[in-house]
């Protein structure tokens, strides 16, 4: 089978590889398609993301679906949970198996990843397809559960007022699922140039600020009357959309940070921050967030569909990543077996 593995900063490069063979309680997937995230940009430009680095060649790929091959569930479609904790921990026991102790993630070194043609993955992380979800949906679940956990931890309630700092995959998902929660206002912000994630949120609700030099935190500010908005979701990656966040938020408000920097640091006006007693939230991941991704999905309340702008073969993914970090459309799309 066709594998490709980074074996460094900017070295990636295809493989010839036998097909894996299914461990006790695992299951065989033939990988249909894998959507390509920012943490996957950074393991590829940067060999590392923070301290976690790449010893050995890495296969890349978490976002990610496909079909069963062999056992009871064969030729059953499935999105695959890119998660595989231990579920003995502390912190499995207290019901956060984002926080495992011992977390195995997929693309996250040194577990590998789906960009393959098959993946040999645990059973009770592959969750079965509706007839009416395609498998390019069942790759954004992942996306968008990550969205749907941090609208969850920001305690959103109807009639409030949003900040979405970044126009991504998983800020038009925010903007989305925060419109479910019954958020009342969504403003939201991108660098100038970036259109097409401008054209798409404001398509979904969300009355969109360019990002320049924090002058978006003081549009915010004046369409609010100066109050600000019940809670900021950071999702750009950026130290100014961090800075552009707080400035934003309400006093007493929440910030929620999603986004990964290219630099291990992230940064905040402290006195700001002070003044205004914030809870800041930074975000790992998602946890039980699949049950409910199938039935927004299903129920038409998010698109993840529409957010897809970009389909590469497996034998293309250089081309792929490329296009990814050149963010010349939102989400890219790798189909291993077209």
């Amino acid at each position: 089978m066709k594998v490709a593995r980074v074996h460094g900063a900017g070295r990636l490069s295809l493989h010839e590889e036998p097909i894996p063979t299914p461990g006790p309680g695992e299951a065989l997937v033939r990988v249909t398609c894998v959507g390509i995230c920012g943490s996957d940009v950074h393991w590829w430009r940067e060999g590392q993301i923070g301290s976690d680095r790449i010893d050995a060649p890495l296969v890349l790929g978490h976002e990610c679906a496909g079909v069963i091959e062999g056992g009871p569930r064969s030729g059953q479609r499935v999105a695959i949970d890119p998660a595989r904790p231990c579920r003995r921990c502390e912190f499995c026991q207290e019901g956060n198996p984002n926080l495992c102790s011992a977390l195995r993630f997929a693309g996250h070194a040194p577990q590998d990843g789906a960009l393959r043609q098959y993946i040999a993955w645990p059973e009770h992380c592959l969750f079965p397809l509706p007839d009416s979800m395609s498998e390019l949906e069942g790759a954004m679940l992942e996306p968008l559960g990550v969205a749907l956990y941090s609208v969850d931890c920001a305690q959103i309630k109807s009639g409030m007022s949003v900040g979405v700092f970044g126009c991504g995959t998983i800020g038009l998902s925010v903007i989305q699922v925060v419109r479910t929660a019954g958020a009342a206002t969504v403003f939201a912000t991108e660098l100038p140039g970036l259109a097409h994630r401008v054209k798409v949120a404001r398509s979904f609700g969300a009355t969109v600020f360019d990002a320049h030099d924090g002058e978006e935190a003081e549009k915010i500010l004046r369409a609010t009357a100066g109050r600000g908005v019940d809670v900021a979701f950071e999702a750009a990656g950026d130290p100014e959309a961090v800075e552009a966040a707080v400035e934003s938020v309400k006093p007493g408000g929440h910030v929620i940070l999603i986004g990964i920097a290219r630099e291990d640091r992230t940064a905040f006006t402290a006195s700001i921050a002070r003044r205004k007693d914030l809870t800041i939230r930074v975000i790992h991941r998602m946890k039980h967030t699949y049950p409910r991704s199938f039935k927004l999905v299903g129920g038409g309340q998010v698109d993840v569909r529409s957010l897809v702008t970009h389909h590469f073969p497996l034998t293309e993914v250089e081309r792929a990543y490329s296009c990814a970090e050149k963010r010349d459309g939102l989400k890219v799309v790798v189909d291993c077996n077209p």
